[in-house]
This record gives C-alpha cells, sequence and structure tokens, in this order.
C-alpha cells in the first residue's frame, strides 16, 4: 500500500484539533462554563486553526509516515501543541490588556491541548498498530520463529529493526535475560525469559525456530556453547555485530546473519608489533609474488597499511591479478602499486623486475600448492616450488634486499606428498643459501627466514568454500576420511602473522605459528551443515570418498626431531630442527631441475627429491613403492 501524501496527513490532523475544540466547548458549556468568548467567534475559530496549522508547518508533523510513527513524531506534536496553547493564552491575555476581555478560558485551552494531543498521538498508534497487525498477520505462518539472546538495548535495537524489516524474515517470541533479574517484565510487549535452563529447553518450551545472538556481554567460549547447544538440536543460529545507529534499522536488519564457520574457529584478535613491522616497510619497495592467490592478496591489502614506498604486485593469472588491481586502486587510492604478469620460473624475466625496481622486501607466497595436482605432476612442483623459490632467493641476495620471507605449508613436514617434499626442498634450499653467505663471508645482506602454517579457511582449495558449495547444491558433501584432522586459521591470521614474523626474524629461522586447536573434517562438515539450516545425512548427505593421493590423516608443524624456541609473540614460535647446510646442495637442486626438464618419468624425479628429503615417505600413492626400494 502507497503512502498518503502529507496534505491528506495535515488535513487530519487539523480534523483531529478541530474536533478536540468542539468536544472542549460541548464539555465546558454543560458545566456553564463559556469557552470562547461568543461575540468574536469567527475570529477565535480562525485563530485557533492558524496557530495550528503554522506550528504544525513549523515543526512538519505532517512529514512522517504514520505507519511508521517513532518516540521523535510525538516529540514534535507535542512541542507543536504547547506552543500553539502558548501563544493562545499570550493572545488571550493581550485581548484582555486591549479590550478588557479575554477570548478563551485559560482552563479551556490546557484542556483542549490534552485532548488534541491524545487525539493525534492515538490515531497515529491505531493506524500503525493495525498496519503491523496487518501485514504480520498475513505472513506469520511464513516467518521464522526467533527468540533474542540479551535483554540490553542492542538486543531492543535488534528486534526493533526485525519488526519493521521489509520483506519479514522473522516473528520475534520473546528475549532471554542470563542476569536473572527481569522475569516479571516485557520489552516491546514480549516475554523476558531467564536463563534458568538450557537454551534449547527455553526454546522447546516457546515454540522458537531460531536464536538471535545479540548479547554485546557474551565471551567467545560462551558464545560457542550456544551455537553448539543449537545445532546439536537442529536450530538455526544468527548473530548481528554492535549496534552504533540505532536509527538505521534497515541497516541492522541486514546485519543479521547466519554464523559462518569462520566466526566459530575465530580465535582471539592477533595483537601485531606494529612498530618493528611499520619499521621493515614503511617507505620501502616490497615485492609480493603470488600476488593475486588468497594469501598473496591479503599481504598486499595488509602490507599498503603500513604506508611503502611501492608495492610490485606479481602474479602470472592475468585475470586474478587484474581484480586485485582494480580493488586496491579503489581501496588504497593513495598507493603505488605496480602489477606484473610474471612467472617465477622464468630467471630472466625476474632479473628484469629485481634490475628495474630494487626491492627492499620479499614476501614468496608464490606457489603450486593442490596436493593431488602436483602428485600427477611432480616436474611441475619441481619447476615452480623448487626453481622458482631458487630464481628468487637468488635474485633477492644479489640485489641485496633486506628481507626476503617465504610462505610454506605444514605439508612440507614429514611429506608424504609431492607439493609437501618440493616446499621442503625450497625451505632447505633458503636456509642454505643463508649458510653458504654466512659461511664464505662472515656476514649475510639479505634476511632469509621461513613461515610455516596449516590450513586457511577460505584460501583457494580450502575444504570449507568446496563444503560450500557442495551444501548450495544440495550435497553431498564429499569426505576423504572420517578420521581425518586439520589445523585451521584464517587469512587475516596467517598474513598478520607472516608480516610479524618477517620483522622479527634475524635470518635462516623457520618460524611456525599456532594454529589452535586440531579440528576434525568431518565434524566441521556436520557443522557447516547444520549452520547452513539443513540435517546432516538427512538433507544433506556427507559421503566418504577415500583419501587422495599423498593425502595424510593429519598434519604436523614440526619434525619427530625438531623443538621450538618461544618467541616475543604468543603464536609464534621458531622451529629448531636439526639442519646441516650441507643437507642440501646447488649441485642437487641443479639435478633435480635437470631431470624435470628432461620429461624424464615422474618415479626418476620422485626418486631424485626421496633421495634430497629422506623424510619423504608417500602416502596413498603410486610413489609409495619407491619408499620400500629405497
Amino acid at each position: 500500500m502507497s503512502y498518503l501524501p502529507r496534505w491528506i496527513i495535515l488535513t487530519l490532523d487539523m480534523l483531529v484539533v478541530s474536533f478536540c475544540a468542539f468536544m472542549t466547548f460541548k464539555m465546558l458549556a454543560e458545566m456553564d462554563k463559556n469557552f470562547i468568548h461568543k461575540g468574536l467567534i469567527p475570529f477565535i475559530v480562525g485563530a485557533y486553526l492558524l496557530f495550528n496549522l503554522f506550528f504544525f508547518w513549523l515543526f512538519r508533523t505532517y512529514s512522517g509516515i504514520i505507519r511508521h510513527s517513532s518516540f521523535i513524531d510525538a516529540v514534535k506534536i507535542f512541542i507543536a501543541l504547547f506552543l500553539t496553547l502558548l501563544f493562545l493564552v499570550l493572545t488571550n491575555y493581550g485581548c484582555l490588556f486591549l479590550n478588557g476581555h479575554k477570548l478563551f478560558m485559560n482552563a479551556g485551552l490546557f484542556i483542549n491541548f490534552i485532548f488534541s494531543f491524545c487525539g493525534l498521538f492515538l490515531y497515529r498508534i491505531v493506524v500503525k498498530q493495525t498496519f503491523e497487525i496487518y501485514f504480520s498477520g498475513r505472513q506469520t505462518n511464513d516467518l521464522i520463529r526467533a527468540l533474542i539472546y540479551g535483554s540490553d538495548a542492542n538486543a531492543i535495537s535488534v528486534a526493533n529493526a526485525l519488526k519493521s524489516e521489509k520483506p519479514a524474515r522473522f516473528r520475534i517470541v520473546g528475549f532471554v535475560d542470563k542476569q536473572h533479574q527481569n522475569s516479571s517484565k516485557r520489552i516491546l510487549n514480549l516475554p523476558i525469559l531467564n536463563l534458568s535452563k538450557r537454551i534449547p529447553v527455553i526454546m522447546r518450551s516457546i515454540e522458537a525456530e531460531a536464536l538471535i545472538i545479540a548479547d554485546k556481554s557474551l565471551t567467545k567460549d560462551e558464545k560457542l556453547t550456544l551455537v553448539d547447544e543449537c545445532l546439536e538440536y537442529n536450530y538455526k543460529v544468527y548473530t548481528v555485530p554492535l549496534i552504533s545507529d540505532w536509527e538505521d534499522r534497515k541497516e541492522i536488519s541486514q546485519k543479521v546473519k547466519n554464523f559462518q564457520i569462520q566466526d566459530l574457529l575465530e580465535r582471539k584478535p592477533i595483537v601485531l608489533d606494529n612498530k618493528s613491522i611499520s619499521a621493515q616497510i614503511h617507505n620501502k619497495t616490497v615485492l609480493i609474488t603470488g600476488a593475486a592467490g588468497s594469501i598473496g592478496s591479503e599481504i598486499t591489502r595488509q602490507v599498503i597499511n603500513f604506508s611503502p614506498k611501492r608495492v610490485i604486485m606479481l602474479d602470472q593469472a592475468e585475470t586474478p591479478l587484474h581484480h586485485l588491481t582494480l580493488e586496491i586502486s579503489k581501496l588504497f587510492p593513495e598507493a603505488h602499486t605496480t602489477s606484473i604478469i610474471g612467472d617465477i620460473r622464468n630467471r630472466q624475466s625476474m632479473e628484469k623486475v629485481f634490475s628495474k625496481f630494487k626491492p627492499d622486501v620479499v614476501y614468496h607466497a608464490a606457489a603450486y600448492k593442490h596436493v593431488p595436482l602436483m602428485e600427477e605432476n611432480p616436474s611441475q612442483a619441481v619447476f615452480v616450488n623448487v626453481m622458482g623459490t631458487k630464481n628468487i632467493t637468488d635474485l633477492s641476495c644479489e640485489y641485496n634486499v633486506e628481507s626476503f620471507v617465504m610462505v610454506s605449508t605444514d605439508k612440507a613436514v614429514n611429506p608424504s606428498n609431492v607439493m609437501g617434499a618440493s616446499k621442503r626442498i625450497a625451505e632447505k634450499y633458503v636456509q642454505s643459501l643463508h649458510c653458504r653467505l654466512l659461511k664464505n663471508t662472515g656476514e649475510c645482506r639479505t634476511k632469509f627466514i621461513t613461515t610455516r602454517f596449516g590450513n586457511v579457511l577460505g584460501s583457494n582449495g580450502s575444504v570449507v568454500p568446496l563444503f560450500t558449495e557442495q551444501i548450495a547444491k544440495g550435497g553431498p558433501v564429499t569426505i576423504t576420511h572420517p578420521e581425518i584432522i586439520r589445523y585451521f586459521m584464517t587469512i587475516p591470521e596467517a598474513c598478520q602473522l607472516v608480516l610479524e614474523a618477517g620483522a622479527m626474524g634475524r635470518g635462516g629461522e623457520i618460524y611456525i605459528f599456532d594454529m589452535g586447536k586440531p579440528v576434525k573434517i568431518i565434524d566441521l562438515a556436520n557443522k557447516m551443515i547444520r549452520l547452513a539450516g539443513f540435517t546432516p545425512d538427512k538433507e544433506i548427505k556427507i559421503q566418504i570418498v577415500g583419501l587422495r593421493p599423498g593425502e595424510k590423516l593429519y598434519e604436523e608443524l614440526l619434525n619427530d626431531s625438531a623443538k621450538t624456541l618461544p618467541t616475543h609473540h604468543e603464536k609464534i614460535m621458531i622451529a629448531q630442527e636439526a639442519y646441516d647446510d650441507s643437507d642440501i646442495t646447488p649441485a642437487q637442486i641443479h639435478d633435480l631441475i635437470a631431470i624435470a626438464h628432461d620429461h624424464c618419468e615422474n618415479e626418476k624425479i620422485v626418486t631424485k627429491m626421496k633421495m634430497i628429503v629422506p623424510e619423504f615417505k608417500s602416502m596413498n600413492s603410486d610413489f609409495a613403492s619407491l619408499d620400500k626400494v629405497n
């Protein structure tokens, strides 16, 4: 239904105040009292209507949409009527002073003021309630019956926003107060329920279907407990951030969203040493390889916040790099960036980049990382992960880069697949170059630093976007093994720690990150299905498809003989692994690359990789037979 024009609202308001004046006149007449001077009725009626009309116009009382009337509308009406009363009283005494008689009975004016305010306010409430009942009654059966967890101002704002949302999604049935203080009270004419029992029990008692968590005082652990309890009994659960602008109800209602798996796995915010990071990056030229990837792009965004002199974004993927370039130019219009299409496998091409821009800091995130693909294409793993890293590492040394930070993976520890082994060889080469430079010259101009962490939520190839896509298609959700576990971090979390480790490193270290508690992948799948509003193995099937080639049941951040040393950052540790710079030599790397270039059989390439990395034991792979030979 369309809104009434403002002139109709003004006409209705004038009719109400006219009727209230007539009622005041009749009431006082029955009490033998004269409300107005009978000899000046035309003048008095005109003055009365003109004063009301003027103040209605001045305060725009007619501009509000009646079905959405609020406290502000009531205040405007009150002030307009009060000023009308004041000016009529002043006019009254003016006439008394000039002509010796009053136009109105002052007590009658006050009574009329009360009648008029009640009449204008009452008809707005009636219209508002009629529309609320009319529209909510039409779709009540289609709405989700929701209970709001919280009873503070934040929770009330969320409830108000959802009640006025169009089209409506929720029917609010009550509030939950964990303080046990308001059980006899009501908010918005809805009951306040004490948290005397578990949330699922309370929700069942009032037939709620969903819980909206709007209590700003909840800790992370309390919030996770609520989510787990709701999901266990197949109740939907929603979250909403703190509301700062309580007037914008549309914006508030749009922020009420399903919990994402990232919300449940996220840990405490990381506190960075911004001074040391800024000292390393500020006003420096920074080269980021693999800049268009999920990790590289986030490193790019975070690096720009520290005001570098220039950021060189290097990647071989044209379209993703173009999208990143557009994003950066929009978000950071003042930043100086250069986008380069280039392949780290091409030494000559990379040397042109180093020669032209002379970077001060290099973040090396370019890599092939999909385990099954690298298992089928070991030569490409060698070209990109080994030869590519060698190219960037050697050039960083030749062009006196201050700091080289390599992004590695937990799959490099006791590798069970070609991808992990190639990353471990790259790690060993970076360390060996640092050690050789120290041995030959007594110093190393470039600090070579390696960072190692596990799976990153939402990154390319992560299970989370895969599960999301499978759930959206109605399933099945595919899992390789029911016992498989993984560590997870969010992309910003991982990249923040990369910057921190790069700033604290002195050279030659392998930094590992605190990944939190390991997550069972089947539990992750169950939780994601429930968060999407489905029942696992009923509406969305979970299918076990078997381990992929080279896949472990669990990943490690350290090998069996390694220890860790703490750093000043509680989430970053140094892997103290037994290492001899003679473990890997340029000759071994040269031989491995030559074998890959010679289009040799995959077995020959993998055999050489196993010689360089003795702990490389293939799992669930055709290359497992090579371990028996060796």
